[in-house]
């Protein structure tokens, strides 16, 4: 594809993003059962019913341009998702490893809070209103399941990875 048009990287953009959260439903899973964190594997559960919502409204957004979601495959989020699935083969202890995941989870949502805002504003210099308001919503979600991660790490998972490290510390003097 020619990128000539503003108009042909935005579908392509739009591709990569369609293409990134299908990548998405199939980790989160995954995520979410490695993860020891009652509260972790309860947010990527939430993310995953998101996630969901995502790639119906991209649908909608195709529609409304009258194109196809196809040919696009997001290399980023393979890159993002093959590097969170070593930690998730990492033998250690289970609050380290959930703050691992969180970092991996956290890459993923810089990602994607990257290309929706990105593509929303295309669609708002596109003259594409409904799509620019589906892509801000889709963007406030990834923004807030960032921040969910945040307050994960900051008030439970990266103090207990800490506490139980010196635990470790404490046994072995």
């Amino acid at each position: 594809m020619k990128l000539d048009k503003l108009q042909k990287l935005y579908i392509n953009e739009l591709r990569d993003l369609y293409n990134a959260e299908n990548q998405l439903l199939k980790a989160l899973p995954k995520m979410a059962k490695a993860a020891s964190s009652t509260e972790l594997k309860q947010a990527f559960e939430k993310h995953l019913k998101q996630t969901k919502s995502h790639v119906e409204r991209l649908e909608e957004v195709f529609e409304d341009i009258n194109e196809k979601p196809k040919g696009k495959t997001c290399h980023g989020m393979k890159g993002l998702i093959e590097e969170g699935s070593e930690i998730l083969q990492e033998e250690g202890d289970e609050s380290v490893i959930d703050a691992g995941i969180i970092v991996a989870a956290q890459k993923v949502e810089h990602y994607e809070i990257a290309g929706y805002g990105s593509v929303r504003t295309f669609a708002d210099l596109l003259g594409k209103e409904r799509s620019a308001e589906l892509l801000q919503t889709t963007l406030n979600e990834e923004s807030e399941t960032n921040e969910a991660l945040n307050q994960l790490a900051e008030e439970i998972v990266n103090p207990k990875a800490l506490m139980e490290a010196e635990l470790v510390e404490a046994r072995n003097q």
